[in-house]
Formats: structure tokens, C-alpha cells, sequence
């Protein structure tokens, strides 16, 4: 039996709008992909085709979460969340608008420095293998070799940082009982 607290979070006001809740999941899916893809072709051996079209892909997916994360950024910027539910202490409130902030943060950088490895690896990001994007740096491996260690890290900070996200809602529905999960699921009313 839901509380009445849940019961409460879970109403059309207490919920993020369809705009947001559509915007996180895709961007979250492209993220999973993204980030397995550059699991997966870093450990193919040489250049084989298919190794060069996942880094193709990875690319794509990369300029798509940026583009996504940015066009969020300003939806966010213009559309109210959602309030806390009542009861949250106030140092969970600040995590989460941290955490959050990190997100957004991380998301819109890290396929900067992807960008930017690929520039400095004299390799140009062709989007959807039909848009140039302009080169901004030229060829340097000492850049590159720096890009390279920057893009893995950050990625790895992403995933820590999703796994805290991740983690915290499934803490406030299934210990706090709070609704709080309710508000970003597209299938809850």
C-alpha cells in the first residue's frame, strides 16, 4: 500500500513534464550505449571495419547526447522541477541538486573531450557520416595522448556519478517510500 506522501509526489504537479521525462530517458539509453560502444572498441584489436564503425557510432551517439543534454539544460533552465518531497532532509536536497548539476555538467563535456581527442588525433567527426563537424584543434599526441586519459576519466566519473543517481531513487521507493521515483517514470500517473 503506497502512503499517502507517494500517492501525493506522484500527481501531474509533483511530476517532471513529458518534455523532461522524455529527454532524461533518451539521453539516459544513448549514455548506456555510448559508454558500453567505448568499451567495446577499445578492446577490438588493430583497425578492423567494425572497430572503425563503432568508434563512428560512439561519435554519433556523443554529438546527439551534447546536442540532447544542451536543448535539457535549457528546458531545465525554463521549466520548474518538481518540488522535494516533504520530510527530505535538507542535506539529501543538496546532494541531489549537486549530483544533478554533475550531471548535466558531465554530460555536456564529456563529448567535448571526445571532440576534441578525435581534432587532436587529426581525425574530423563526420555526424551521421553526412556532417562535417569543423575541426577546432589540429593534429598534436601529446594533446591527444592528454584528450585520451581526460575522455576516460570523466567518463568513469559519469558512471559513478549515474550509479549514485541511480542508487538514491531506488532508495526513496523502495526504503523512503516517498513517491520520488514516481515523478521521472513515464509509466506512473
Amino acid at each position: 500500500m503506497e502512503s499517502t506522501a507517494s500517492i501525493a509526489a506522484t500527481t501531474p504537479a509533483q511530476r517532471y513534464s513529458a518534455t523532461a521525462i522524455g529527454l532524461h530517458w533518451l539521453i539516459a539509453l544513448l549514455i548506456v550505449c555510448g559508454f558500453w560502444l567505448g568499451w567495446i572498441m577499445t578492446d577490438i584489436p588493430g583497425f578492423t571495419p567494425t572497430k572503425l564503425k563503432y568508434f563512428s557510432w560512439h561519435k554519433w551517439i556523443g554529438v546527439t547526447v551534447f546536442a540532447l543534454a544542451l536543448l535539457r539544460v535549457i528546458w531545465r533552465a525554463t521549466h520548474r522541477a518538481p518540488p522535494m518531497p516533504e520530510g527530505m532532509p535538507r542535506w539529501q536536497q543538496g546532494a541531489a541538486h549537486l549530483t544533478h548539476f554533475l550531471l548535466y555538467a558531465l554530460m555536456l563535456v564529456i563529448p567535448v573531450s571526445g571532440y576534441l581527442y578525435s581534432s587532436a588525433a587529426g581525425i574530423q567527426v563526420v555526424y551521421l557520416g553526412v556532417l562535417p563537424l569543423p575541426t577546432i584543434i589540429g593534429p598534436d599526441k601529446a594533446l591527444k595522448a592528454t584528450l585520451r586519459i581526460v575522455h576516460v576519466a570523466l567518463n568513469y566519473t559519469l558512471l559513478v556519478f549515474v550509479a549514485m543517481h541511480v542508487l538514491a531513487a531506488l532508495k526513496h521507493h523502495f526504503v523512503d517510500r516517498d513517491g520520488l521515483l514516481g515523478r521521472m517514470l513515464p509509466f506512473l500517473k
